[in-house]
């Protein structure tokens, strides 16, 4: 919990003086900046608070806490969620609606938290407690920091979204898992560079510490959604391509027989290979006979020699 830190004065018991001390303390899921607050001096920044730490500052400073660690921002267009999906169009012109999660940090490193305060936080409101929070509050205000996610989070994931689907057709993105796979790293790389070039990499790896490489936010997609007109296109297409295949395969085997009876009547000419399909057919036919007789589907009657059997006729 932060706000402005407020003083406890410690009065001397022998002499009319005073001294005063103020801290600021931070949660583990906390970060804040604290900056010069003095009349007559100029306001600058005086570090940052870490996670989980208590800083000791000056009465007169302002202090601004901002979340830190893991954060979700969803694009599912649900009750909770902090947009609608994202509208992009693929390298062939495809329209698709992509939902999902975009889990990352606030960058905590202290120069980049002070530049992030200066820049956007502080005119946004995106911090849970400032210098405005009244003294005894204890709930964090979230109401500015997911004004700040909806327009300088959501604006470069949405360009990225849409500049990375420019480099795959839509028919892969739509049907093929790894392709979407691919398509997920792409945006998680050009996000980076949007940021970057908008002012600073505010938004990092959820398993940002604080220090070292910021890495990049974690995107879940789900899968994208084409307008209903493309979609039964696709399924057209895909059923067009599943008919050609099993016509050429049995055009395939068609060409195998003709050439097989070709061979045959090469060899033995043509009444020649008419016998010889008639007594394959036959020993197939007598070999299938035999194998229901086995298996039991064709009952077979003793007839004792010398006798007549009178089979039943079936009238037509």
């Amino acid at each position: 919990m932060n706000r402005k830190p407020l003083p406890i004065l410690a009065l001397a018991a022998l002499a009319v003086t005073a001294t005063a001390c103020a801290s600021v303390n931070t949660e583990p899921d906390e970060v804040a900046v604290v900056y010069n607050g003095g009349m007559g001096s100029a306001t600058k920044s005086k570090g940052c608070a870490a996670v989980s730490s208590r800083k000791s500052v000056d009465p007169t400073d302002n202090t601004w806490t901002y979340p830190a660690g893991q954060r979700t921002f969803s694009f599912t267009g649900e009750k909770d969620a902090e947009s609608s999906p994202i509208q992009v169009v693929s390298k062939n012109h495809v329209p698709l609606t992509i939902s999902g999660f975009a889990t990352f940090a606030l960058n905590t490193e202290c120069k980049t938290l002070t530049q992030f305060h200066d820049k956007i936080g502080r005119s946004k409101k995106a911090y849970l407690y400032g210098t405005d929070t009244p003294a005894n509050s204890d709930a964090p205000d979230y109401s500015g920091w997911r004004t700040t996610l909806s327009v300088y989070f959501k604006e470069p994931l949405r360009r990225a979204m849409d500049a990375a689907a420019q480099e795959f057709d839509g028919e892969p993105l739509y049907n093929d898992p790894t392709t979407k796979e691919k398509y997920e790293e792409r945006v998680g790389i050009l996000f980076s560079q949007f940021m970057t070039k908008a002012g600073g990499n505010y938004f990092c790896n959820p398993n940002f510490a604080g220090a070292g490489e910021c890495g990049q936010v974690v995107l879940t997609l789900q899968k994208p959604i084409p307008p209903q007109r493309f979609a039964d296109a696709m399924a057209s297409k895909e059923a067009a391509k599943l008919e050609k295949a099993a016509q050429e395969e049995i055009n395939a085997k068609v060409d195998t027989e003709a050439k097989a009876i070709q061979r045959l009547v090469d060899l033995l000419g043509k009444d020649g290979a008419v016998a010889w399909r008639q007594a394959d057919l036959a020993e197939k036919q007598n070999d299938l006979l035999s194998k229901a007789v086995e298996k039991g589907r064709v009952p077979v009657y003793p007839v004792p020699q010398n006798n007549a059997l009178t089979l039943p006729t079936v009238k037509p």
